[in-house]
């Protein structure tokens, strides 16, 4: 995608669960701010709980008629407290696969939004998620949504419990960001590609409508800056590459036109992109990245990083294509 439609429809999917429930409020409250419109998308197919299938159009249509009321109550229960006009708001339910609906009502919508599967970590990292997966094949932007608090909170304390030598309950706690999650930044991944471009783009809109400042990001290791002169046959110390990084990094940021009223602050980290990312979204409101990665059996088997960052970040992200 060589250009962010603005003005199309945010496409978001909704299934009655509370990941959706937070994905669809997301996505009103973003319109609400852009004038937007908002297509909210249930992709359903038939399973055993729902009975034999219906033999007739009478009865397929009673399940479509009781799907619209379900679809519209999950809508009405989101957008209570938010300024959003419901004449932006379309409801579409599919005889399909999630995934499947979202791609196709999607594919020239401005972004997708799904809420992320409370999978837990091994989980999440062999089987992948519905969320990492369509952020992986759509050609649009696609927003995952983190709700807070999951089963792995659980088992990270039950795993603090069996390490501790003492018969004291303990808790693990993540050390708290200072920040408010009012005041934490917008945080882009960016290494110099024009995917990560795009990504820069949305993250810059992402900013001036939430009026955060912005964070760009370049997280590398040596082999991500090329040939460092003066050092053709030999491997170039990390201050050197330290150096180099921050001159990629001052071109890209040159070459990027600031909205008014938009703080940007930029850093170079000598530091794997999926880990420097996914520390950095402890302390960001909205964390953006391009889709670049890995490809083939490496990421089947290791994961890309968009994959890596949508599985394990701690706040919404963006994949930007």
């Amino acid at each position: 995608m060589t250009e962010l439609n603005a003005k199309a429809d945010i496409v978001v999917g909704v299934d009655g669960s509370d990941e959706s429930f937070a994905a669809l409020k997301w996505a009103l409250e973003e319109a609400s701010l852009t004038g937007q419109n908002v297509n909210a998308v249930f992709g359903w197919t038939h399973s055993w709980d729902m009975g034999s299938e219906p033999d007739s159009d009478e009865a397929w249509a009673t399940i479509r008629h009781d799907i619209a009321n379900e679809l519209r109550d999950w809508v009405d229960r989101a957008a209570k407290g938010i300024d959003f006009d419901p004449a932006n708001l379309k409801l579409t339910s599919v005889k399909a696969s999630g995934t499947a609906a979202l791609l196709q009502i999607g594919h020239n919508a401005q972004q997708i939004v799904v809420g992320r599967r409370s999978l837990g970590r091994v989980a999440r990292w062999f089987l992948g998620s519905l969320s990492a997966s369509l952020a992986e094949e759509a050609q649009v932007p696609v927003t995952v949504v983190r709700i807070s608090g999951s089963e792995e909170e659980t088992v990270t304390d039950a795993i603090a419990n069996a390490l501790t030598p003492s018969d004291t309950t303990v808790h693990y706690v993540n050390p708290a960001p200072e920040a408010k999650p009012a005041g934490r930044p917008v945080v882009v991944g960016v290494d110099g590609s024009e995917t990560s471009r795009h990504a820069f783009d949305f993250a810059l809109e992402q900013a001036r409508i939430h009026d955060k400042p912005l964070n760009v990001m370049f997280c590398w290791q040596l082999r991500d800056l090329g040939v460092i002169p003066g050092y053709e046959n030999a491997v170039a110390p990390v201050e050197v590459g330290q150096q180099r990084a921050e001159a990629i990094l001052s071109d890209l940021m040159a070459k990027v036109s600031i909205p008014e009223g938009v703080k940007v602050a930029s850093n170079a980290f000598h530091i794997p992109a999926s880990k420097g990312l996914i520390a950095a979204s402890r302390y960001a409101s909205h964390l953006v990245v391009g889709s670049r990665g890995l490809s083939g059996l490496d990421a089947h088997f290791l994961g890309s990083v968009s994959r890596q960052i949508v599985n394990f970040a701690e706040c919404t992200v963006t994949v930007v294509h």
